[in-house]
């Protein structure tokens, strides 16, 4: 992967041009990343910090969705909340995007992610921490 800092810590992504990512965007006193939603019909971007204990509780939630159970990710702090559930009301994976705190916007859509992608997850994970977490001392 080179020399880059790693940019990307979840991509969720269909065919039909849903998708939910969350970039990082480099060193800030906050750890400022980029929530970014799309969809046919919304798009979106929020900016929040990444702390290391969201980062850690990113590693719990893909622990838990490969154990089969829904996830609420960031939920209850001040910002968005991701909330995957794995069977939804459409009877596929759904993703949920609350923003009560700052827009009042919830986005909630059908997302079948595909094969290994919490393996690829992890994966993206671990690069963001090895890269960034370091520098929380500095």
């Amino acid at each position: 992967m080179g020399d880059s800092a790693p940019s990307v810590l979840i991509s969720l992504a269909d065919d039909e041009g849903n998708s939910v990512s969350v970039y990082v965007l480099g060193r800030s006193p906050r750890w400022t990343a980029g929530l970014v939603v799309k969809t046919p019909f919304v798009s979106g971007r929020i900016d929040l910090a990444l702390y290391v204990a969201r980062l850690r509780a990113w590693a719990d939630a893909l622990d838990h969705l490969d154990a089969g159970e829904d996830v609420a990710w960031m939920a209850m702090s001040s910002g968005p909340s991701i909330f995957i559930q794995l069977t939804g009301e459409r009877d596929c994976p759904e993703v949920i995007v609350e923003d009560e705190s700052r827009s009042m916007v919830t986005v909630r859509f059908p997302l079948v992610p595909p094969d290994g992608w919490i393996a690829d997850h992890r994966l993206r994970l671990r690069l963001v921490m090895d890269h960034w977490v370091p520098m929380l001392s500095v």
